[in-house]
């Protein structure tokens, strides 16, 4: 054989070589990802409140929407059912080439839809779990809501490390749990990007600014795990999510969503509903402006290719005026955190029990225990007056009295 011939053998050897250890890792890849689907899945039996007919097709690219759940378990030392302290809604349409993820502030008045009560949003989480969360918000929202994933502190702690951590600039500089995160910009590991994503005290916005912030780690988290290097650290990623995190798709769901929905990511659009902040019965709550759900709903349906609505759907409910107030004069909130300095001071709230101006109040925050949960607990639904407010109980859950103020 002469030398050239060699080279040119020598070269098939290597391209196969090469070629069989992809397709090896590629192999490997799916088998591991596959497998860590069947284990993260877990499927919610429930019919759409708010969808007829069947949920989208994702093998034929139809829009649409996803809840993602945060829940406040999984880390220091929070190891029970816990609250969605985190919701977005996320609408997915892949012929609009745009995705847009709505944040709902978890002090929100709602209809917990299934309990027959008015209470925080994110307490729907806490009394029926993934079911009675997506159930109230797609009434709230008065879209269907196709699927979830909910993953926990740990999971998002895990899964900023298994990227190689996301580059943020920082607007204040805080403390949160003993974990420093310096103003300016740089990369974040697990430890600080969780704490970047639940700090709110120190900020001026509150639970706005928090929220503002969470999307973009959720945002950067996606983006990485999409490039090269997030693809190169697959087992990483995997490992995760697979203990703290749950979802109704598939693992051909997944793959599809890979496929043919990338088009849906060129333009993330973002918002937040809030409303304004009132105190009923000494229980802080967002109450939502009619104007402003109503567009946000419109956004969302628009996405989803459904019929738009000229008026707000919501207010055929009996109790909408309770829940829900005229914003026309365009005024926006202005404070949308429970946290912000005196929420919990009732000088601060003229006689409707409509929040002011904080910024004389020297009271602080409220007081927690070393779980994080409030010491004043919850308060049994059949000790509130008949407005509901205040919250229900789940007579199988821990949280055997309804929040006030968490």
């Amino acid at each position: 054989m002469t030398g050239w011939k060699k080279v040119i053998v020598g070269l098939l050897v290597l391209l196969n070589l090469f070629i069989g250890g992809i397709t090896y890792y590629a192999v490997q890849v799916t088998n591991d990802a596959s497998k860590m689907v069947d284990n993260i899945r877990q499927t919610v039996k429930r019919t759409s409140l708010k969808r007829e007919g069947d949920k989208p097709n994702i093998d034929n690219a139809e829009p649409f929407s996803i809840l993602l759940a945060g829940v406040d378990t999984g880390d220091l030392g929070r190891s029970d059912q816990g609250r969605s302290d985190s919701m977005m809604v996320v609408t997915i349409n892949p012929k609009q080439k745009k995705s847009t993820i709505v944040s709902l502030d978890r002090d929100i008045l709602a209809n917990i839809v299934g309990y027959g009560t008015n209470d925080k949003l994110n307490h729907a989480y806490a009394f029926g779990g993934v079911k009675m969360s997506m159930d109230t918000i797609e009434t709230l929202l008065d879209i269907p809501l196709d699927h979830y994933v909910s993953i926990n502190m740990r999971g998002l702690k895990d899964l900023i490390d298994a990227v190689g951590g996301i580059e943020v600039n920082n607007k204040i500089e805080f403390t949160l749990d003993g974990i420093h995160v310096a103003k300016g910009k740089q990369t974040l590991d697990g430890e600080k990007g969780l704490a970047y994503a639940r700090m709110r005290y120190e900020d001026p916005e509150g639970d706005v600014g928090r929220q503002r912030r969470q999307r973009e780690v959720v945002t950067k988290i996606l983006r990485k795990a999409m490039s090269i290097n997030g693809v190169g650290n697959y087992k990483k990623i995997l490992k995760a999510v697979e203990k703290n995190m749950k979802t109704d798709l598939d693992w051909d769901d997944m793959m599809d969503i890979g496929t043919n929905y990338l088009s849906a990511f060129d333009t993330i659009k973002q918002k937040q509903l809030v409303g304004k902040s009132q105190m009923i019965d000494e229980i802080y709550y967002q109450i939502l402006g009619t104007n402003e759900l109503l567009d946000i709903q419109n956004a969302l349906k628009k996405q989803l290719g459904l019929a738009t609505s000229d008026t707000l759907p919501n207010l055929k409910e009996a109790d909408a005026e309770s829940l829900f107030y005229d914003d026309s004069d365009g005024k926006a909130s202005e404070d949308t955190s429970q946290f912000a300095p005196g929420y919990d001071n009732p000088n601060n709230y003229d006689d409707s029990g409509v929040y002011g101006n904080s910024s004389s109040s020297s009271d602080g925050y409220p007081q927690y225990d070393e779980t994080g949960q409030n010491d004043q607990g919850y308060t049994d639904p059949n000790q509130v007056d008949q407005g509901g407010y205040g919250g229900a109980t789940d007579p199988n859950s821990a949280y055997g009295q309804p929040a006030a103020g968490y």
